[in-house]
């Protein structure tokens, strides 16, 4: 007589114990690439991030491999099917509303315990349906090596598949929220009709509310985002203050202020620092050909058309969102002679012309993180090519107690040219505070003077280091290369 793990290994087709694999694998992946995105507002897109969320993702595969296939051996594993598939769908579906709603505590502590709990449960449960399907389709010693390679590879297919969605299909098109409370309806979808097969399917309907609760506490649940782009939880905040001021807000921080009247009107001391030294690196009025890193508000770009008309200005924006945000959201075009390019800043610097450029403006960042292939001194290089003798490059830095980020790519930029100097705030540059930075560097000698004179003006009270003072300040700061640029680590110093 039959047992009843022989009586449950029954029915379980070839083609249905690929797709389950399949499905499984591609669902590990889509969580994973999806965790990233909804955690990057609260801890940023940097390396520890990505580190973080890859290390619990294969934490899940592992201890869900492992337990699955324990368990398995010890249950009938007919059963176990779509009780797994179901629960991880819940769980899936409810991560949006899970992480929001830890994220507005303002503990810390919660946000870190939910967003572990919303990679480890779902991509642990998900993990055990390959061997428990394994366990299914072996009737003899015979097939191991067939069942277990056949299935192994097909589930990494699958990880590769929902690997390719989610990066090139789902992320452009759909909501964070939208695609996991989809993949958490599909997954309970799947475990109604492998319970169903198994004439168990009657427990799935209380996670069917589940999942329908979910889905309307992730709908409902704010996120503090007008959009999500394809790199940021993007919002525009009126100023309360200045009815026609606008805050762009990426990730939660705030990135670009225009006053949608008045193009000169610089909120930010960061960019009052970089208008300072423009206003007395070139004459009065005159046009510029001025190279832009990033787009933000469009706040330079705007204030050189005003104050210099004929400027030229070309900016390299990564994030198309952005770009839609400065005109539908801010309510303003383009500024006058102003081109907007979606790319990769840094492809785009080996494209510029030499000596083509007055003007480069420095100011890209992804949320809270730093673009790393952009301080490198194989990029300031390409900058320093495309820069005339007199042209100037001015670029914010933004850094916290010991600035050794700022450090490093200070140092690197003065490994490109000749004459750099540094402003910030006086308590920023002693290592008392954090903050923004503006590093000044030219092939010519700079007006430092002029420009603190211009700063004075605008009563921000920043001073400046040039010299042998700015040379003790960098220390022995390294110098950031393609092959070693430890920016995360520079910003987060865990050693210190």
């Amino acid at each position: 007589m039959a047992d009843a793990a022989d009586e449950s290994r029954a029915g379980l087709r070839a083609w249905a114990a690929a797709a389950l694999v399949f499905g499984s694998s591609a669902a590990v992946l889509v969580v994973e690439l999806v965790a990233l995105r909804l955690l990057a507002p609260h801890y940023g897109l940097t390396l520890e991030t990505n580190t973080l969320v890859i290390g619990l993702a294969l934490t899940a595969i592992a201890a869900g491999t492992w337990v699955g296939g324990w368990t398995a051996d010890r249950a009938a594993p007919r059963l176990l099917l779509g009780p797994l598939l179901g629960i991880s769908g819940a769980a899936v579906a409810l991560t949006p509303a899970l992480v929001r709603g830890a994220a507005a505590t303002d503990s810390p502590g919660l946000l870190l315990l939910a967003s572990t709990a919303t990679i480890l449960v779902p991509g642990a449960l998900l993990s055990a349906v390959t061997p428990v399907v394994i366990t299914l389709r072996l009737t003899t010693l015979r097939e191991t090596g067939t069942v277990v390679g056949h299935l192994s590879g097909i589930g990494t297919v699958g990880a590769i598949f929902g690997t390719v969605l989610t990066g090139f299909v789902l992320i452009a098109r759909v909501p964070v929220s939208g695609i996991l409370v989809g993949l958490g309806v599909l997954l309970l979808a799947t475990s109604v009709v492998v319970q169903a097969s198994g004439r168990r399917g009657r427990g799935d309907v209380v996670l069917a509310l589940v999942v329908v609760g979910a889905g309307l506490g992730a709908w409902a649940a704010p996120s503090g985002c007008d959009e999500e782009t394809t790199y940021h939880c993007l919002a525009v905040v009126e100023d309360p203050e200045r009815p026609t001021g606008r805050v762009l807000v990426l990730d939660g921080l705030r990135h670009s202020y225009v006053d949608l009247a008045d193009a000169t009107y610089l909120d930010f001391a960061y960019v009052e620092a970089m208008a300072s030294v423009v206003d007395t690196a070139f004459p009065t009025g005159e046009p510029l050909d001025a190279y832009h890193l990033g787009a933000g508000g469009l706040t330079l770009p705007r204030y050189l058309a005003e104050t210099r008309p004929g400027t030229t200005s070309r900016v390299s924006e990564i994030d198309a969102g952005v770009v839609d945000a400065d005109v539908r959201l801010l309510g303003a075009a383009f500024p006058e002679r102003t081109e907007v390019v979606v790319e990769d800043g840094r492809l785009a610097v080996d494209d510029l012309e030499p000596r083509s450029l007055d003007l480069v403006v420095g100011d890209a960042f992804g949320g809270v993180s730093v673009p790393w292939h952009l301080a490198t001194v194989d990029a300031v290089e390409g900058l320093g090519r495309a820069l005339d003798q007199d042209g100037v490059y001015v670029a914010n830095l933004i850094d916290n107690p010991p600035l050794a980020f700022a450090r490093a790519a200070v140092g690197t930029i003065g490994e490109v040219f000749d004459h750099v100097a540094l402003l910030a705030d006086p308590e920023v540059l002693a290592g008392d505070d954090g903050g923004n930075l503006v590093v000044v560097a030219s092939h010519s000698p700079l007006e430092v003077e002029a420009v603190l004179g211009r700063i004075a003006e605008r009563d921000l009270g920043w001073s400046a280091l040039t010299g042998d003072d700015l040379a003790a300040w960098v220390g022995d700061a390294p110098v950031l290369t393609d092959d070693h640029a430890p920016v995360d680590q520079l910003l987060t110093p865990y050693d210190s």
